[in-house]
């Protein structure tokens, strides 16, 4: 045993950080059945990042909660039995009041794209509010038009005029306002275990009761979820066509205003829609007069990996496409983008939004588009995430507790069962292993109805060193269990 540790420590001193991990995982004795006696001595250490933290002279953690407990509204939650007072950030790591260093492997719930505090996108923002932080749609400037031109160079098809808006939220709800008098239908179709939102319009689309009140939800049909590890017909997606025609059928006038859905689902678990299913819906709810809307909140802008839209890997075009969170890299924007014809509808009326657009946040897109290519991180979220998952089924393997690994490119869901032939959820177990990885230096997110699968989609510059650190952590945490 003596010599075993000798040895770590030799490998430790002059392996690179990658070896000294695979070092680390070959000396340890940890297996399914570990007891903690037997588990792996040697917790992980975070990947070196030449970069240091500036002193933090602010109010610490204990008077932060003290005041949101006062101040703020108590819907507001927070991660963890001791929540972290996040005081910085910089790319793919986040810093709390002390300086220590974490690995951000959620992004901001998959907000943060290129990274925490990039550079370029910093001085888009900076330069931009010296010169004007806010003038309306009411005026011409540059920086919404530039910034649509660019979007829409992203778009396949003729989706190709772009309303900006602050939020995922306001973004699927003009989404559902522009299918209902396009179509001049009111019934939606939306997933079960989808979530489009939790304003009270978006609440009727979403799909989960842990985010829904006790409202009218609007004329919104939930249909199966083509889940292949969950979903009662497995993958097979005529089957799940089936019942969206059933709905259609026996729910409605035999016409609909339109059909949602997110290719990978986020909040319900990072849910990768079985392969085929979009194209035969599609068409279902065409026929039915209704307009197809892809929601790409958290799958958009290059994070799958294979390709730049999640709605791209079934092979579809919808006629609407609704997008926030990565496309500001932490800034408050949406963006609906669409069609000339079903777009003029909205020419109907006056519609307005004061802050969508404003040339900050345009200023500060329009830099996140230019990062993301230069930077090629598509193809980097496909060869990181590729590595990542490959290195999580591995572990699958010697943990029963992993009951699925799924998921694309920076998407991906770990889920946690206690029984794999039951599919039983492991709620308890996912909750304490969050707060091990906290306290390993990981920050995962974590979804589904059940709260036990944990998302790893973390900023798009995030490392195969990274996905390495995480999957020891990860190892280590639950050989602890």
């Amino acid at each position: 045993m003596a010599s075993g540790r000798i040895l770590v420590k030799k490998c430790l001193e002059t392996a690179s950080y990658s070896a000294q991990l695979l070092c680390l995982s070959r000396f340890s004795t940890v297996s399914a059945t570990s007891s903690p006696a037997t588990a792996a001595a040697e917790p992980p250490t975070l990947p070196p990042f030449d970069y240091k933290p500036r002193p933090y002279n602010g109010p610490l953690a204990d008077e932060v909660l003290r005041k949101r407990k006062q101040f703020l509204c108590p819907s507001i939650y927070h991660f963890y039995q001791k929540p972290v007072n996040i005081v910085e950030g910089k790319m793919q790591y986040l810093f709390d009041e002390s300086g220590r260093r974490y690995l951000d492997a959620i992004a901001g719930v998959v907000t943060v794209s290129c990274g925490h505090c990039h550079p370029e996108v910093l001085n888009a923002v900076i330069e931009q509010s010296k010169l004007l932080q806010h003038a309306t749609t009411i005026y011409l400037h540059h920086a919404i038009v530039d910034f649509a031109e660019a979007l829409a160079s992203k778009m396949p098809g003729n989706l190709k005029v772009v309303y900006f808006v602050n939020s995922g939220i306001e973004a699927n709800e003009l989404a559902m306002l522009m299918a209902r008098l396009y179509t001049g239908n009111l019934g939606m179709i939306s997933l079960r275990n989808a979530y489009h939102g939790g304003s009270a319009a978006a609440l009727g689309l979403t799909a989960l009761s842990t985010w829904k009140y006790s409202i009218p939800q609007g004329e919104v049909h939930h249909v199966q979820n083509p889940d292949p590890y969950r979903g009662v017909f497995g993958s097979d997606v005529h089957q799940y066509a089936k019942d969206v025609q059933d709905h259609i059928d026996y729910g409605t006038s035999g016409k609909v205003a339109g059909f949602i859905a997110e290719t990978i689902q986020g909040a319900g678990g990072a849910v990768e829609l079985a392969p085929g299913y979009l194209k035969l819906v599609y068409d279902i709810v065409r026929k039915a007069g209704g307009v197809c809307i892809a929601d790409e909140v958290q799958s958009g802008f290059g994070r799958t990996g294979s390709h730049y839209w999640g709605f791209e890997t079934q092979g579809v075009i919808p006629d609407i496409v609704t997008m926030a969170k990565g496309i500001g890299n932490g800034l408050p924007l949406g963006a609906v983008v669409t069609t000339p014809e079903i777009a003029s509808v909205l020419a109907q009326k006056i519609q307005f939004n004061t802050f969508g657009g404003n040339p900050v946040c345009s200023a500060g897109g329009l830099a996140v588009l230019r990062v993301l290519d230069k930077e090629k991180r598509q193809q980097h979220c496909a060869e990181v995430g590729a590595h990542l998952i490959g290195r999580l089924r591995t572990l699958q393997q010697k943990h029963d507790i992993i009951g699925d690994v799924r998921g694309r490119g920076l998407m991906v869901g770990v889920e946690l069962v206690t029984d794999r032939e039951k599919k039983i959820p492991a709620k308890a177990e996912a909750a304490v292993l969050l707060d091990s990885l906290k306290d390993l230096g990981v920050l995962a997110g974590k979804g589904g109805l059940h709260g036990n699968v944990f998302r790893v989609k973390p900023p798009m510059c995030f490392t195969k060193d990274d996905a390495d650190f995480l999957v020891y952590a990860l190892d280590y945490a639950i050989s602890k269990l």
